[in-house]
């Protein structure tokens, strides 16, 4: 699990194509203090294993899933990308809780300055935009932001100084793909709401039922 708190931002400095999939090697500097093998870092928001690293380098394969769903099938050597461990269970919680798992991209298709911060206006899939809510999170490229504005094609979020300059945010244009992870909470409250009552075992989400249980 993640917080979308990014640590530093890495490079890559290597892919390696397969027939359906790809290995990738990143450079960085602060995840190394405590990084093993096997370990979980997000980049770009999406979870990868280290599988291979020296004293500031990582190796991670990306599976034909990721490539096909994700914006990691865009990486080039000197790629920069957003990096975060694993959270500790005894560390802060700064963001929201995120998976590592892409839920689709989405489009930046505006960039305002407003004042010290900047808006990025991002189109999305219907099916991932009906998880989104005005002042809920939502995971950018790994980064954990908080939503200002949403419809039902796209949403916005603002974007202050120190996330611009710590972040690839700053990178971005118009035109770009972006990973987007939803709230977790929202698709499981969606399956219990849309759970069939004659399924044995299956509660489904009523008003009697939530009474019931203190609500």
């Amino acid at each position: 699990m993640f917080t979308g708190i990014i640590e530093e931002i890495g490079t890559v400095t290597r892919v390696v194509q397969g027939a359906k999939s790809s290995r990738v090697t990143i450079s960085a500097a602060v995840i190394f203090s405590d990084l093993k093998l096997g370990d979980s870092v997000a980049t770009n928001g999406v979870c990868l294993t280290v599988n291979e690293m020296t004293s500031s380098t990582f190796t991670a394969d990306v599976m034909h899933e990721t490539l096909k769903y994700t914006s990691l099938k865009g990486l080039v050597s000197g790629t920069r990308v957003n990096l975060e461990r694993a959270m500790l269970a005894n560390g802060r919680f700064g963001g929201h809780i995120i998976s590592g798992h892409i839920d689709g991209m989405g489009t930046i298709t505006d960039i305002l300055k407003d004042d010290n911060a900047v808006i990025y206006k991002i189109a999305a899939k219907p099916d991932i935009v009906k998880y989104i809510v005005k002042k809920g999170s939502i995971a950018i490229d790994g980064i954990s932001l908080t939503v200002t504005v949403v419809d039902n094609t796209s949403f916005s979020v603002s974007i202050i100084p120190h996330t611009t300059q710590v972040t690839i945010l700053a990178d971005r244009k118009l035109g770009d793909m972006v990973n987007l992870e939803v709230d977790m909470l929202a698709k499981y409250i969606e399956k219990l709401l849309k759970q069939d009552p004659k399924t044995p075992q299956s509660t489904p989400m009523t008003a009697e039922f939530l009474v019931k249980n203190g609500f």
